[in-house]
């Protein structure tokens, strides 16, 4: 039996020094489910992501996960209750092999090995040496590997063929979680369920809707 879930930001402010990033940002993220955070650089889009993640405090505002209130939640403590956030940069280890990536996330890879076949080539290299696009299918596949109820992703085809980003969004739109990712663009095809998109712009929320609304409307 499938299980819901769903994280929010309600009015949620977040400063970098004397930069105000999020604006008292309101979204709700529900689960299973794929929703999209839009937006160019300087959007807010990352730092929202990070701010469900519990990477970056709050100045104001409530992240609320299932209906409890864990804005004071650690991040660490987020991971224990099954929260998995995939960075934009660094989500790999560097100095470890692609087979020592994933036995940290589990025990047992196969279905990593299923999801990007091109890894098991890979398995006895260092993470580091690796190309963009090859560190996010590991970074990806861990992911996957942790069944978590709740998956942020930031910008999870970066460096990726069509084909390849094609098949990751098919396997994180068929997860049995709440998936969250922050991309610069709409991906060109958002396959299963009907994905929420929320456009950022400025650390504010201007769109929120259905991805083909949105197409619709820059038609």
């Amino acid at each position: 039996m499938t299980a819901t879930t769903a994280i929010s930001l309600r009015h949620a402010r977040v400063r970098y020094g004397p930069l105000e990033a999020l604006h008292g940002i309101t979204l709700t993220a529900p689960g299973p489910g794929l929703t999209v955070l839009l937006g160019r650089n300087g959007s807010g889009r990352t730092t929202a992501l990070r701010a469900l993640a519990g990477t970056v405090p709050l100045i104001d505002g409530r992240v609320v996960w299932d209906g409890v209130d864990v804005t004071r939640v650690p991040a660490y403590e987020r991971a224990r209750r099954g929260l998995c956030l995939v960075p934009e940069r660094q989500a790999v280890f560097a100095s470890l092999t692609v087979r020592e990536n994933l036995e940290l996330a589990a025990p047992a890879h196969d279905l990593a090995l299923e999801a990007y076949p091109q890894l098991a080539a890979l398995l006895p290299r260092r993470a580091g040496t690796l190309s963009g696009g090859e560190q996010r299918m590991l970074a990806v596949s861990r992911a996957l590997l942790a069944r978590a109820r709740v998956v942020l992703v930031d910008e999870p085809a970066q460096g990726m063929s069509p084909a390849v980003a094609a098949r990751t969004y098919e396997l994180l739109a068929a997860l049995d979680a709440c998936v969250v990712v922050a991309e610069q663009r709409l991906p060109a095809t958002l396959p299963g369920r009907t994905a929420i998109v929320y456009e950022l712009r400025r650390g504010a929320v201007v769109f929120r809707g259905e991805a083909a609304e949105l197409r619709r409307g820059r038609a």
